[in-house]
């Protein structure tokens, strides 16, 4: 893949920060010290679900995807299918509404599983193995001088800088996920039986704020796990978008 390396955040940085402010944060100035960070990485969105006999397969693909620098797979269990006969363990109603959104945005005629969402610019079914390769390098060589997405070393904050605001705006995601594989045996429906591998299943989304194209610094939440991560994205509310993300 053309990616470009790894950054890492100096002492320049700080002055694209230092001075930053948000409403969740108390006035005057805030001291930030910065982590280093993935430059310009393409975000794979994998909307699927235990109760879908074809999403194994698709599961795999992105498990693949997971492995190699410069993309943050994400993996969203819907809950549209539970009524085949198996809840699905790791669903939540927001990711569905996530997928719908991008439904819209994309003027899709319906919302389906497997789906994969490449920088909320392109979709294509999760069973396309070779074609989301292909559309990931592709989106890996669009982005042009996105907002940097830093950390402070604290873990409790993250800085987007300036840049160019699409028109309608921009907000700031954090998506929490727990890193790795997990494998559910499903005990109903069309896969009843089986052992489905999941990869950075996310369990939650918080919208931390609005992105003006000026620099700001937001709050991070509290992870409810220490073993899980996060990922801050910068997403057009228009056409959805990811204009930057970052991973910690």
């Amino acid at each position: 893949m053309n990616l470009r390396g790894i950054i890492i955040a100096g002492v320049a940085a700080l002055g694209l920060f230092g001075a930053v402010g948000s409403t969740a944060q108390p006035a005057g100035p805030r001291p930030v010290r910065l982590s280093a960070t993935t430059d310009e990485p393409v975000v794979v969105e994998l909307f699927t679900a235990q109760g879908c006999s074809g999403c194994p397969a698709a599961n795999e693909v992105v498990e693949g995807l997971a492995e190699e620098p410069g993309i943050i797979a994400l993996t969203y269990a819907v809950d549209y299918w539970d009524y085949l006969g198996w809840p699905d363990t790791f669903a939540k109603p927001e990711f569905a509404q996530r997928q719908r959104a991008y439904q819209t945005a994309m003027r899709l005629r319906n919302v389906y599983t497997p789906q994969v969402i490449i920088d909320g610019r392109r979709q294509l079914s999760g069973a396309e193995g070779s074609a989301i390769q292909v559309a990931v390098d592709e989106e890996a060589a669009r982005r042009i001088f996105p907002p940097q997405v830093q950390f402070r070393e604290s873990g409790d904050a993250v800085g987007v800088g300036s840049g160019r605001a699409p028109s309608g705006g921009a907000d700031v995601w954090a998506v929490s996920y727990r890193p790795g594989t997990q494998t559910v045996t499903v005990a109903g429906g069309d896969n009843r039986g089986r052992a489905v591998r999941h990869v950075n299943v996310v369990r939650s989304l918080t919208r931390l704020g609005e992105w003006t194209g000026r620099p700001i610094l937001l709050d991070l939440p509290q992870a409810a796990d220490p073993a899980d991560k996060v990922v801050v994205m910068v997403q057009s509310r228009a056409d959805r978008r990811i204009l930057s993300a970052a991973t910690r």
